[in-house]
């Protein structure tokens, strides 16, 4: 029973903004997310950004295995401006601890931009999708957002949003860093809860000149 909620609830359908179309992740995303993971890949220190067809056909089956499971909801990032996918970004770990239909809690988080898409308002926009989604439409009263402890750059990321730190989770999760495979990392956590949503939605249309 609880896994078919967990099936039903993270189904989702395409996010449109003025600059980002977040499209839920597909097979033949394949091709497209290949391209987004080659060229400068010096900002992927400590993100998961797979490099060649191969890993990327793996790494999307992974996606979708998970999705499968009811464990995520995976997107590709696409530019509205050229229609270039430019990277992914996905909502993960629902929990349900006051049990009701829709999850109470999610994380966002696996997201990358390819580097000319950083630092543009593709980011900002994708996150105030996720979260419109996440607080609006599930309800949720809770939405988490980690990273590499060491990620000094994603972490900046997600202070500017205006998500409150909550600590670092020592040995929390496995590392992504090249040469990293069998370490853990220590991970900074944040958080936004339903109550901070509208002042954070406010700022981020703002940031975005809605």
């Amino acid at each position: 029973m609880r896994q078919d909620v967990l099936v039903t609830e993270l189904s989702v359908v395409a996010l449109a903004g003025r600059f980002v179309l977040l499209e839920p992740l597909r097979a033949d995303h394949v091709d497209e997310i290949t391209a987004a993971g080659s060229g400068d890949r010096a900002s992927f220190g400590y993100t998961q950004v797979p490099d060649g067809r191969a890993e990327t056909a793996e790494y999307v089956q992974w996606l979708l295995d998970d999705a499968a499971r009811g464990r995520a909801a995976p997107f590709v990032q696409r530019r509205v401006a050229d229609g270039v996918v430019v990277g992914c970004t996905r909502i993960l770990n629902p929990a349900w601890p006051l049990g009701r239909a829709g999850p109470d809690e999610v994380e966002i988080g696996g997201t990358w931009l390819s580097a000319p898409a950083q630092r543009t308002p593709i980011n900002s926009e994708a996150k105030l999708l996720l979260l419109t989604h996440a607080f609006d439409v599930w309800n949720v009263q809770r939405v988490a957002i980690c990273t590499d402890a060491r990620n000094d750059q994603s972490r900046r990321a997600i202070e500017r949003l205006g998500a409150t730190f909550e600590g670092v989770m020592r040995r929390h999760r496995r590392s992504t860093r090249a040469g990293e495979d069998a370490a853990l990392r220590d991970t900074a956590t944040y958080s936004i809860i339903v109550d901070e949503w509208p002042a954070i939605e406010a700022r981020l249309r703002a940031l975005l000149g809605d």
